[in-house]
């Protein structure tokens, strides 16, 4: 019996030890680990509210119509110029053909004016021409007037004779008159026709410009990537409508590079400047350490860029401790951020100044 408790009493022994070693280790590790902790604390300024960014850009139909291929996939990777998706052509060619026989009369009928221009302006030389002669004509029977006046005064010549004479010069005075208004009418023709041109040749230049724009429409019917990157999920189909102005599709774009946004407390802004060299942990790659560099620091906090901002002074006011968005350039190779993706939760970590 008495070896039995000795046993036990050992065995009590040995779970005391062993219960005070690990109580004694865990202390130490706590310990170690609250040193670490306030050292960390006070060196450091961290915060776990950060993403990896990327630029996500909206691929934008220029123009309306039924789509006739889709040459991408979801996710896919493409490079800037490779082709997205195709329009169907028809209808604008349709409309191309119906605007060019459009231009082509417009610029008949302006080949039909500038005609009536060269008809008109000789008119109006030759009633120009004709001033001359008619007025040479009406100061000769002008004078043959005054001479004949003064015979039938003295009675050298019969009335009749005068008469004749008188009826020559009134007559030769409408002619004057005639070829004069004449002239004017050729020269109101002239200004007509001038305007008319000027419409015709705007009706040209407008007919031109809608051929053109059709034209622009038909490149818009091919739409390709704007940059290297890669697509988000396809959400058309062959056959669907689609109209100017609508979001085909969304393409991270891989050429403007990534970096981390990390939202720090309002309290840890000071300790915090443009330039300061950053380590990254990103829950996705744990075990790596990305580097970057404060790039730029918001001007106001998160919540002031929000739709609705906050207004303190209406109803009762609860102190909330507000965040800036810091955005911190990577500074490591591509080859090691590359498979780094937007949204991407991370933590950061910034000696304090």
């Amino acid at each position: 019996m008495a070896t039995t408790t000795e046993k036990h009493e050992r065995i009590d022994r040995i779970i005391v030890k062993i219960t005070y070693s690990i109580a004694s280790i865990v202390l130490v590790l706590l310990v170690i680990y609250g040193l670490y902790a306030l050292v960390k604390m006070y060196r450091y300024e961290e915060t776990n509210d950060a993403q990896v960014e990327e630029y996500i850009n909206p691929i934008i139909s220029r123009t309306t119509g039924y789509v006739q291929e889709i040459k991408f996939r979801d996710h896919q990777r493409v490079y800037k110029g490779d082709t997205l998706l195709v329009i169907d052509k028809n209808e604008t060619m349709m409309q191309l053909k119906e605007a060019e026989a459009e231009l082509s009369s417009a610029r008949a009928s302006l080949v039909v004016l500038e005609s009536n221009t060269v008809t008109t302006t000789s008119s109006a030389s030759i009633s120009e021409a004709s001033i001359a002669a008619s007025q040479a004509k009406l100061w000769q029977q002008e004078q043959e007037f005054s001479r004949y006046k003064k015979l039938l005064a003295e009675e050298a010549v019969t009335q009749q004779h005068f008469e004749a004479i008188k009826t020559s010069f009134e007559i030769a005075k409408s002619e004057y008159k005639a070829v004069l208004n004449s002239y004017k009418t050729a020269k109101g023709k002239i200004n007509d026709v001038g305007s008319q041109l000027v419409v015709a040749k705007a009706n040209v230049q407008q007919r031109e410009a809608i051929v053109e724009h059709i034209k622009l429409n038909l490149t818009y019917a091919v739409i390709t990537a704007p940059a290297d990157g890669i697509m988000g999920d396809k959400t058309l189909q062959v056959g669907q409508l689609i109209q100017k102005g609508q979001t085909i599709g969304f393409i991270v774009d891989q050429d403007q590079g990534k970096w981390i946004v990390a939202n720090f407390k309002e309290t840890q802004i000071a300790n915090l400047k443009e330039g300061q060299e950053v380590e990254i942990k990103v829950d996705a790659y744990s075990k790596e350490t990305f580097h970057g560099k404060i790039q730029s620091l918001a001007p106001a906090t998160g919540s002031r860029f929000s739709l609705l901002p906050p207004d303190n002074a209406t109803g009762n006011f609860v102190k909330i401790i507000q965040r800036f968005p810091v955005r911190i350039l990577l500074t490591d190779a591509v080859a090691k951020t590359n498979n780094l993706r937007a949204g991407m939760n991370a933590e950061v970590l910034i000696p304090k100044l």
